[in-house]
């Protein structure tokens, strides 16, 4: 069940960087938590997810990954949404097999006329041509990525874990401390593609202590276990 808080001030900075710390994530203009979702009335535990940047080390598979994508440009810049960006991200909702929000404007805004979030974006580019976004949000010493979507013709290029290397890459550069995903789901494994950049370098949260542990498996069945008795 989520917790969700309306926000009241600019989530930004040390701020943001705090919430995230406590297993808050960002959603339109509030922040949020949740300790499980209810599918096909199943109750799956969330588990909350950061990378620990300077542990974070490239694999075969993403060093991979990079070479293959590297005649794409990449710039990373304050997010402005244009209609270019629309019209990607409604090829790519067309195209996707899960319900994806109504819009950018939607899953950022949702109707609000202010952004109280540093925001940024990953824009990729074949040419001229867009074909990837990502969007993140600034803290001091963290980010946290907010969106991906891609052209669904560039589908063999595994955009979306590119732009979560492309992240990574940049809050490093900043000087960044951690990036935080998202969420993975227990018996869900449409999210577990987080993992895919460093899976040794996730960490993931403990809501009962307020700690973020080293990632394995075990840890997450644990922490399901111990969500599942108490609802």
């Amino acid at each position: 069940m989520p917790y969700l808080y309306s926000l009241t001030m600019t989530m930004k900075g040390s701020e943001l960087d705090l919430y995230l710390s406590l297993g808050y994530f960002r959603m339109h203009q509030d922040i949020f938590t949740c300790r499980y979702l209810v599918y096909d009335n199943t109750i799956l535990p969330v588990h909350w997810l950061r990378f620990d940047l300077a542990n974070v080390e490239f694999g075969s598979k993403q060093r991979a990954l990079l070479r293959r994508n590297a005649a794409f440009t990449v710039e990373i810049k304050p997010f402005a949404l244009t209609s270019e960006i629309r019209a990607l991200y409604n090829r790519y909702r067309n195209a996707v097999d899960f319900e994806a929000p109504e819009s950018v404007e939607f899953w950022l805004m949702s109707g609000s006329t202010y952004n109280a979030f540093d925001t940024y974006s990953v824009e990729v580019r074949d040419g001229d041509h867009l074909i990837a976004v990502g969007i993140f949000d600034h803290g001091a010493e963290s980010i946290a990525g907010i969106m991906n979507f891609y052209d669904p013709e560039y589908r063999r290029y595994s955009l979306g874990k590119f732009l979560m290397m492309q992240k990574i890459i940049y809050a490093r550069q900043q000087h960044k401390l951690y990036y935080y995903p998202g969420y993975l789901v227990s018996n869900y494994p449409k999210f577990d593609y987080k993992l895919f950049p460093c899976e040794e370098a996730t960490e993931v949260f403990d809501d009962n202590t307020g700690m973020w542990l080293p990632f394995s498996w075990e840890t997450v069945n644990a922490l399901a276990a111990d969500i599942l008795d108490n609802e």
